[in-house]
């Protein structure tokens, strides 16, 4: 996808999140409507980082773009499923069992502590149980660049890259699920506004995916902004019955962590884009 193209497209899907948001405020209320924002904001930051090793399984496994387009559809279709299976979980949990929540807050500040020191989860291909299991139990062809998830090779068929990075990328968001569930759970335990936020924070991520392609370097500060606000809304869920920290303050502690992080990696990319050409 061009990249002028994959920009209008993303914009059209924040232009979405924002109407809908527009339509929960007058039909729910501004409460609902401001959780519903902080939940996009963390849930839109949170796949950032599935983006990410999007792109370097594509690079890893040699996938073209074409049929990078073909794994992104597949791959955020699962996504969808798998967060819709853990969110109506993890809401039935917390309905029965309120000692849930401090322990994804306790999650969550582990979590943003690994993030914000360097120490997040790396992702090895190479060492993934499912990619392992996966090579060893069926027939693999990792010689074919096509769009095909089976291959037929010397009158056998056999599996492609394609559908070997498609199980890792499914595999793989499992983990940044354990981060990205009990984060929207700190702001709000309403399933419909987890579920909504979540649907739209990830339904824009083929787009997304595409750009950041093009500017992974231009904001090397927003992860540790991340593992921040991960931080805050761990702690925010273990206080919870200590000094209880109201919507409208979280969303504001959230925008202001993320957008502090945003206009730091510009502020850095300019110096380094004028020490370069000095």
């Amino acid at each position: 996808m061009p990249v002028r193209k994959a920009i209008v497209w993303t914009l059209f899907w924040i232009a979405l999140s924002l109407l809908v948001n527009a339509g929960i405020y007058f039909v729910f209320g501004q409460q609902k409507a401001m959780e519903f924002l902080a939940g996009y904001l963390i849930e839109k930051s949170l796949s950032v980082d599935n983006l990410f090793v999007f792109l370097m399984l594509f690079t890893y496994f040699g996938i073209q773009p074409r049929a990078q387009r073909r794994a992104l559809n597949y791959g955020i279709a699962g996504v969808l499923v798998l967060r819709g299976i853990l969110i109506f979980a993890g809401s039935a949990l917390i309905s029965q069992f309120h000692w849930v929540l401090y322990v994804f807050g306790a999650i969550l500040i582990y979590s943003g502590f690994k993030i914000v020191t360097g120490h997040e989860v790396e992702v090895h291909p190479d060492r993934n149980l499912a990619s392992r299991i996966f090579r060893k139990l069926v027939p693999y062809n990792e010689k074919h660049q096509g769009e095909e998830f089976f291959t037929k090779d010397d009158g056998r068929w056999k599996a492609a890259p394609l559908l070997l990075v498609l199980i890792v990328i499914e595999t793989t968001d499992v983990v940044f699920a354990i981060d990205s569930i009990p984060a929207i759970f700190g702001i709000t335990t309403d399933p419909l506004i987890v579920f909504s936020s979540n649907l739209l924070a990830v339904l824009g991520l083929r787009s997304l995916y595409f750009v950041l392609e093009h500017v992974q370097k231009a904001f090397i500060y927003v992860k540790y902004g991340v593992g921040v606000v991960l931080t805050f809304v761990g702690l925010k869920m273990l206080l919870d019955r200590v000094y209880a920290i109201d919507t409208f303050t979280s969303l504001m502690v959230v925008v202001g962590i993320l957008g502090f992080s945003v206009v730091l990696s510009i502020i850095k990319n300019a110096r380094t884009n004028r020490g370069s050409r000095s």
